[in-house]
């Protein structure tokens, strides 16, 4: 019969020292010796049915026993594990122990399991930040909806020509040239390039030199670039530009009336558009606070947690941060690779330094789920599907979502979410 015994360790992980008797592990030994046979000509016999002495002979002792050990550990340890009701995350690390012809087999499995949490009182804190937060409202102040729809206006600026100097807050089209001791560097020419000015997208000085010509003038002028100028061959270097301005543009932003209401499309009149701004803006608030809020209450849950994260959860959970970081980038057009150049940092000093927020994310996890377990909450099966056949619709539009996307993995996504969503609202509302 097998014997096992469990001994606990540091990190919420788990060896298990395990004991196969002889009569059992000998099977596993003729089993791997039936297996070279089949993999190895030995002269007399057919493929799998040399018998064990001359495969031991061809292969040697070591090789058939090492080969053993490793079926027998594949062939008992699940066992093991459902006996013992080991909760195992992660794959386990074997190592033999006892290794021996005509006596048991020993080996121990090291695995990751699922952590213990013990959470210390904490509804208290959920009712202090209840109480303070109910103090606080989304109204929307009168001056806080003009500001709001002067941002508007700005943002459909007309430009009008004019035939004055370019002043500071203009839009100008120019072409210029910059060349370093009298020879053009690499992408150092533009055509009817625009620029506003005052926004100080160009190296220190460009503009001031801007500043008061006229279209149609051409100017001539020398800057050094900064010295941590990206590229390196012209930081801290003078260098010499040629200039034409083509237009100079007037930006003037329309007058804030019931006309301008309805060139929105949606308006009939400036009150219209003003009341509208004004429920957004209230509603944007109301979001921002609830989700302020639910961040306060997680805090609050993970400050009283108490569990030992096994570093193989560590991993994973820096390894969900990094993919999620890469999407942001993608928006960005900057890979993932061209940002830990830009700051200077290898993928290991970028995840050490992740490294307390993804313990943070994962004793949060852990904290609501502990929660949910206390009150017992669930989500039908029905309703996990309905919210699952709500996302799939949308990527059926594009492409047959079914044959993309890990159904299971989906469902208990969602279900997370949903449980989630019902222990934060149960946290929200204690009082």
């Amino acid at each position: 019969m097998i014997e096992s015994t469990l001994k606990k360790l540091p990190n919420s992980e788990l060896e298990v020292t395990v004991t196969v008797p002889w009569k059992m592990w000998e099977k596993y030994i003729d089993q791997a010796a039936t297996d070279y046979s089949k993999e190895i000509k030995i002269q007399g016999f057919r493929a799998g049915k040399a018998p064990r002495d001359m495969v031991e002979k061809k292969v040697g002792k070591e090789a058939l026993l090492d080969a053993a050990a490793q079926k027998a550990v594949q062939g008992t340890y699940p066992k093991v594990a459902v006996e013992k009701k080991i909760d195992a995350i992660g794959a386990p690390k074997a190592e033999i122990v006892k290794l021996a012809e005509g006596n048991d087999l020993e080996y121990k499995v090291v695995t990751a399991v699922i952590p213990e949490v013990t959470m210390k009182p904490w509804k208290s804190a959920m009712e202090k930040i209840n109480k303070e937060y109910a103090k606080k409202n989304s109204d929307v102040k009168a001056e806080e909806v003009e500001k709001e729809i002067a941002e508007i206006a700005k943002s459909r600026v007309q430009h009008l020509t004019v035939e004055r100097a370019a002043q500071d807050g203009d839009n100008v089209i120019l072409s210029f040239e910059v060349k370093k001791d009298g020879v053009p560097i690499e992408n150092g020419t533009s055509k009817s390039h625009p620029m506003i000015l005052g926004r100080k997208v160009f190296i220190p000085g460009f503009e001031e030199q801007v500043i008061g010509m006229k279209a149609g003038e051409i100017k001539d002028f020398e800057l050094t670039f900064p010295k941590d100028y990206h590229e390196k061959g012209l930081a801290g270097n003078p260098a010499q530009f040629t200039v034409t301005v083509e237009t100079v543009q007037e930006r003037k932003s329309p007058e804030v009336t019931d006309e301008f209401a309805r060139s929105l499309g949606k308006f009939k009149d400036l009150e219209e558009m003003r009341k509208n701004v004004t429920e957004g803006m209230a509603e944007e608030k109301k979001n921002e606070l609830k989700e302020k809020k639910r961040g306060e209450l997680i805090d609050a849950l993970v400050e009283v947690t108490e569990v030992e994260i096994p570093h193989i959860l560590i991993h994973e959970e820096l390894h969900k941060m990094i993919g999620e970081f890469e999407m942001q980038l993608q928006g960005m057009n900057i890979t993932f690779d061209q940002y830990l150049v830009q700051i200077k940092k290898t993928i290991d000093e970028l995840e050490k330094d992740w490294e307390p927020q993804a313990i943070k994310r994962i004793k949060a996890a852990l904290a609501l789920e502990e929660v949910a377990k206390e009150r017992e909450f669930e989500i039908s099966n029905e309703d996990v599907e309905a919210e699952m056949n709500k996302t799939l619709a949308q990527y059926k539009k594009i492409q047959d979502a079914e044959k993309n996307i890990d159904l299971g993995k989906l469902y208990n996504y969602i279900k997370g979410m949903m449980i989630n969503e019902k222990v934060l609202e149960y946290l929200e509302n204690i009082k």
